[in-house]
């Protein structure tokens, strides 16, 4: 089954069409890299994903619900880290994430916070206050609120922003094994080295169209280039 079926998808903010006639589709438990330029449409794709934007034309399902009919089943099995994502700065790291479990179902909230506070791995500073973090242990947070719940589908518009070269590694691998685990990744981030890295298959979309799909390796191929950012430049430029 695919879990993300775009077809046709047209997005406009009063006179200015920010997506054109966007279709791609991804396959359950794919990491799939939507990547673009900035404007390029990409983040109003994500929002429209994750239900926080409505489509002017075209067709969104999430493992196969209707965008239009189903949004609120669709809340139930998904997850969205923006990538100006914050959290209440006058709650602690686990109150947070306390806060959080407990919209979803009591009986898992235990393990879901315990998850969470391990995939965050800030040691003794989950019981400090929000406020108090770098904008790296923030991002940790954050990430850990994502994952914790155990989306069908995680829409992370970039993940690693704001972390160091260690901690960016760790949220990579954490996002490689929970997708093996059976989640759908959604993946945009302006590394085209993580991007490269993680996603099994990639569409780059620029000026509010897809302009390019396919697996890393046989886009290189085909641009005769050596990685993933040599193809963005080539297609964004041509």
């Amino acid at each position: 089954m695919m879990a993300i079926q775009v077809k046709n998808l047209v997005k406009s903010y009063g006179s200015i069409e920010a997506v054109k006639g966007v279709s791609f589709e991804v396959k359950e438990g794919e990491i799939f890299g939507l990547i673009g330029p900035n404007g390029a449409g990409k983040t109003t794709v994500l929002r429209v994903i994750s239900t926080l934007l409505k489509i002017n034309s075209g067709s969104v399902k999430i493992m196969d619900y209707d965008m239009e009919k189903d949004a609120d089943k669709i809340r139930k099995i998904i997850s969205y880290l923006p990538e100006d994502a914050g959290a209440y700065k006058n709650l602690t790291g686990r109150r947070y994430l306390e806060f959080i479990a407990n919209f979803y179902d009591p009986e898992e909230c235990k393990q879901m916070i315990q998850k969470g506070i391990e995939i965050a791995d800030l040691g003794e500073r989950i019981d400090d206050r929000v406020d108090t973090y770098s904008k790296g242990m923030m991002r940790r947070l954050l990430v850990g609120r994502a994952l914790m719940t155990n989306p069908k589908l995680a829409v992370l518009d970039e993940p690693t922003s704001g972390l160091d070269v260690i901690n960016s590694r760790e949220i990579r691998k954490l996002i490689k094994e929970t997708a093996k685990k059976g989640t759908t990744i959604l993946l945009s981030s302006h590394n085209m080295l993580e991007v490269e890295y993680l996603c099994e298959v990639i569409a780059l979309i620029s000026g509010g169209k897809i302009v390019e799909e396919g697996k890393p390796k046989a886009l290189m191929d085909k641009y005769d280039a050596d990685n993933i950012e040599e193809v963005f430049t080539k297609v964004v430029h041509q």
